[in-house]
């Protein structure tokens, strides 16, 4: 019923409900979302992709969890609200992609994209068909992943698949992949063949060689992904196919509750954030305080050096959230004051919990990513289990080598 999830701090229905990652917990967490004013819809952020001079390379999948009919209090009508990740929900909200329409939109190229949006809705096997559509793209000039090491995934697909995917570039063919089903139609009508694009992709070779990736899109100018925590381990891979001339830079800083800050160009794009006050308000508490936990800090009340845990109240309803993350002030942005952070790690210890540990995320994503560069090689990804042979609280690292 419309009376369950009304707001009175925020007026009407939310557009969606957004599910936050189960990775520590049994069930998602749920989030309402609502539609901001027109004036920030229109932001790059909102319409799922940053402006650029070319065609971006950017996979997605619209696909939805479930959809929930809201009866209005009126009694006669009624509301669908889609229950999908933050991502997917903000993409659809920009570009109003309603659930109720998805099948007429078989047809539509996504502005500014590689793709049709019929692929965003294949159940399986979306890499390969975004890799089928990007290739045969020449004019691609950004690439945007939300972790690097999801990019390298994606290579990884292409690399296995390449005979396949020229050869599908050659003759128009999609692939015998099941599930499909209708949106195998939309797929052929818009893969014409290529003999000539073909021939030069054979050429080139599948992702290996350094700086490869302009070699297939002599345009391509930035890669935008998360290069910290866990994906930190695949820069050198990516940064090698890229190329020196590829330029590299994150995405904003932000959780399933809020967007606290965007890059900081005049920084380094890749660890460098600038709080913003866009999607709420962002407070601060000091983790190395024995104050009381609702003891918050102003942005203006930080100092350089200290470490704090955001903690946000959300446009969405004026929701409070502690964000459980860890960050550090790097200074003040000379032109508003505004802070500039750095992500370190979760706040929660889960790490100590599980194994006992007295060094943090971070610190063991350094050892890692040190110890590659030093013996081992590049390194794909990598996970860290509790050593129990050892006598001491230890951990190991499981990693996967290119």
């Amino acid at each position: 019923m419309e009376a369950d999830v009304k707001n009175m701090f925020a007026p009407g229905l939310p557009y969606f409900l957004a599910m936050n990652s189960m990775a520590s917990r049994n069930a998602p967490k749920l989030f309402p979302k609502y539609r901001p004013p027109p004036h920030l819809l229109q932001q790059s952020s909102y319409q799922g992709f940053s402006p650029s001079d070319g065609t971006t390379l950017a996979p997605f999948s619209s696909r939805y969890w479930q959809v929930l009919k809201i009866d209005c209090e009126d009694g006669q009508s009624s509301k669908d609200v889609v229950v999908c990740s933050t991502s997917i929900g903000i993409l659809r909200m920009g570009m109003n992609w309603d659930v109720e329409h998805d099948k007429d939109r078989l047809d539509l190229w996504v502005p500014g994209r590689t793709e049709l949006y019929a692929i965003s809705l294949v159940k399986s096997y979306l890499f390969i068909l975004n890799a089928l559509f990007a290739l045969v793209h020449r004019r691609v000039a950004t690439i945007r992943f939300l972790f690097a090491n999801v990019f390298v995934i994606f290579l990884q697909y292409m690399e296995d698949e390449w005979t396949l995917l020229v050869e599908c570039i050659e003759k128009a063919i999609i692939p015998d992949f099941e599930d499909l089903g209708d949106l195998r139609a939309p797929l052929e009508r818009h893969l014409t063949p290529d003999p000539v694009r073909a021939a030069e992709l054979r050429e080139i070779g599948p992702p290996v060689i350094q700086g490869w990736a302009v070699c297939v899109w002599p345009d391509l100018k930035q890669f935008v992904g998360i290069t910290g925590g866990h994906a930190a381990v695949s820069v050198p891979k990516i940064t090698h196919l890229l190329g020196p001339s590829v330029t590299i830079q994150s995405h904003g800083y932000g959780s399933a509750e809020c967007g606290l800050a965007r890059v900081y160009l005049e920084g380094n794009p890749n660890t460098d954030f600038k709080v913003t006050f866009r999607d709420g308000v962002v407070e601060f508490l000091d983790v190395g305080s024995n104050e009381p936990s609702d003891c918050v800090l102003s942005a203006w009340e930080l100092v350089t050096g200290g470490h704090y845990e955001p903690v946000v109240t959300t446009r969405n309803g004026l929701w409070r959230y502690r964000i459980a993350d860890v960050i550090t002030v790097k200074g003040f942005a000379p032109d508003d004051g505004l802070p500039i952070i750095n992500y370190l790690h979760r706040r929660d210890d889960s790490l100590g919990v599980a194994f006992g540990a007295s060094c943090t995320e971070s610190q063991l994503t350094d050892a890692i990513v040190s110890a590659a560069q030093q013996s081992i090689g590049r390194i794909v990804s990598f996970n860290i289990v509790l050593d129990e042979l050892s006598c001491n609280t230890s951990q190991s690292f499981r990693s996967e080598i290119d």
